[in-house]
């Protein structure tokens, strides 16, 4: 258990960083649902000006909070990070196909990562009036008040979301879980694991730091779990912050479903 300076320390932390995720999700709302300028990126992933604007102001707030490196979505990617003790990743909108579409389930996502793990984290969800906080070692809450993933390792009526040919391989196992709508956000899925809105959720592939960290400090404050399909856990901070498929569940039920598809990782993958 963290000694009680650095507990303190962190919930101090933890209250300017809500802070900080409050103006940064106040900036983008002024632009959600109005015109703005996107483009493409890469293969095919949307940015717009609301993404660049929310990133530079929440580099501005949080770098004077918490000296420390960085490793956001939007900014171009700084090898000197490796060498630094902490990390601030963030994604400065989760959900930019959603942000676009004038859908609510967008997120502003920033932990900081200490040693490949996040310490403290928030997770806010502005157009849901949703702001997720976790502190490594002191539990997570939503808008204040403790969550907890769902207990338990039953699969039979279970609450399932990711992408569709996932849960219909899950479905092929066990008929009666519950496909879940796919949350736009990577992050906010997870997070409704924490909450234990969902039972379980599946990520697939290619996903990167900055759509996991806050939401995989959340979810095992929460008493729940994120591993790869192989059971391993998530390092941050790694030359390449690309991860594997991946699956998140309260523990019981996470233990359940990795011995279910041990021997059926390629279909889930």
């Amino acid at each position: 258990m963290p000694g009680v300076d650095l507990v303190n320390n962190r919930l101090e932390l933890r209250d300017h960083l809500a802070a900080a995720m409050r103006e940064a999700g106040a900036l983008a709302l002024q632009t959600f649902r109005a015109e703005l300028r996107s483009w493409t990126k890469g293969a095919s992933s949307p940015v717009s000006e609301a993404d660049l604007a929310v990133d530079a102001l929440l580099r501005e707030r949080l770098l004077t909070i918490r000296p420390a490196g960085w490793l956001s979505e939007e900014t171009e990617d700084d090898p000197a990070r490796l060498a630094c003790a902490e990390v601030w990743v963030v994604d400065p909108i989760d959900g930019t196909r959603a942000y676009l579409a004038g859908r609510p389930e967008w997120t502003v996502s920033a932990a900081l990562v200490s040693g490949g793990r996040p310490v403290v984290a928030a997770l806010y969800a502005p157009a849901l009036g949703g702001m997720f906080l976790a502190i490594a070692g002191s539990g997570a809450t939503l808008n204040g008040m403790p969550i907890r993933a769902s207990a338990g390792d039953a699969l039979a009526g279970a609450r399932f979301s990711g992408a569709k040919r996932r849960l219909e391989r899950l479905a092929a196992i066990e008929p009666t879980i519950q496909m879940m709508p796919l949350t736009p956000s990577l992050a906010l899925r997870i997070a409704r694991v924490a909450t234990g809105a969902f039972d379980g959720a599946f990520a697939g592939p290619n996903s990167h730091d900055w759509d996991l960290a806050a939401a995989d400090l959340l979810v095992h404050e929460a008493g729940g779990i994120i591993t790869t399909l192989t059971g391993r856990s998530l390092i941050y901070n790694q030359p390449d912050p690309v991860h594997d498929a991946l699956l998140a569940a309260g523990r019981a039920r996470h233990a359940a479903l990795l011995g279910l598809i041990r021997d059926r990782i390629a279909e889930f993958a």
